[in-house]
């Protein structure tokens, strides 16, 4: 079933988790983090590589939904014109999206000799979360090195909490970050998955919720409730043979998610979603005029809608309760939900 990875019998839907319960198990999928926590430097960079091929040359269907688009994404419009991602996902801190972006094109680069010369340029993909209340976001903290070191480390297991993109962040008043979690889908006898990896920095305390209970009334006795203005982040990835339509349709259903945990997508908040398949691969090249693709039918697609909503949900709170409690600039503090844990 549906259960939390440490935390006791938390239920998020019934479908079953993965192997990890991690956005890596969807096969081919890597995580790396680069975490940047020095006094008031509270920050750091993840990457999200949909497999660990080249790609620029096998390009993976995708979709970008904006539920409220108070952000600086970097990459989406080319996403939402073509459905093909051609870069890992990298995620960062607001002012960091250029040096991101820019370390990103010049490892496509070093990859693919013919970008700009014989054939057309790079997309490459940012997401971004401000983490200024823990970070000094205005020391621009963020090189071209941590970018190398974050897609470098990439792997099949993916740390959650204070890490990466997610060392500085804030959710629901408390400390937010990165989360995690998996579902496992089965058709005509097959097994696939529905991974989720979201970066946390949204949501009031008064409207936080675990599993329909709303805690946030409780700890907001303790801390002082703020309005929500923060963003979130939610990649899904899956194995599915789903199209660019079709994934479109799944990453609207990560509000579904997010709602569930008490965020209600304020007016200065920036809650986006990038889905992606890796069940076939979109060649840059090919001999051939017309490409046949796979697609799941669309009478299966409730299943995929509900791995989606309770894995997104999941991983928020998952992001939370792997989160320690962090002080940076000022002196301010986000305290782990662990401090509240019954």
């Amino acid at each position: 079933m549906g259960i939390s990875k440490d935390y006791g019998k938390l239920y998020f839907g019934e479908l079953p988790c993965g192997e990890q319960n991690s956005i890596c198990d969807v096969p081919g999928v890597l995580v790396g983090h680069k975490t940047l926590a020095h006094e008031e430097i509270q920050t750091g960079v993840t990457a999200v590589l949909p497999h660990g091929g080249n790609l620029f040359r096998d390009k993976v269907p995708a979709a970008v939904h904006v539920i409220n688009g108070f952000g600086k994404t970097a990459g989406s419009i080319q996403i939402s014109e073509l459905g093909t991602l051609e870069t890992p996902i990298l995620l960062t801190n607001t002012l960091s999206v250029g040096t991101v972006s820019d370390a990103l094109v010049r490892y496509m680069l070093r990859q693919n000799p013919e970008i700009g010369v014989d054939t057309g340029t790079v997309n490459p993909v940012v997401l971004e979360c401000n983490d200024g209340y823990l970070n000094d976001i205005r020391s621009l903290s963020v090189t071209v090195r941590d970018v190398e070191e974050a897609l470098n480390s990439a792997s099949v297991h993916c740390e959650e909490g204070a890490v990466g993109a997610g060392r500085g962040m804030s959710c629901f008043g408390l400390k937010g970050g990165i989360g995690t979690a998996s579902r496992v889908l089965e058709f005509d006898g097959v097994p696939y998955t529905m991974g989720v990896l979201v970066l946390t920095n949204f949501g009031s305390l008064e409207d936080f919720t675990i599993c329909g209970n709303r805690v946030g009334e409780q700890i907001s006795l303790d801390l002082a409730s703020e309005e929500d203005k923060g963003s979130i982040i939610v990649l899904l990835g899956t194995d599915l043979p789903l199209s660019a339509r079709q994934l479109s349709r799944v990453a609207r259903r990560a509000a579904v998610g997010i709602s569930r945990t008490g965020g209600l997508c304020g007016n200065g908040s920036g809650e986006i979603a990038l889905a992606f398949s890796t069940a076939q691969y979109i060649p840059h090249e090919s001999e051939a005029a017309v490409l046949q693709l796979s697609v799941l039918s669309e009478t299966c697609m409730n299943q995929v809608f509900r791995a989606a909503a309770f894995a997104t949900e999941e991983a928020i709170i998952s992001s939370m309760l792997h989160a320690e409690t962090v002080e940076g600039r000022a002196g301010n503090t986000r305290r782990s939900l662990l401090g509240f844990w019954p």
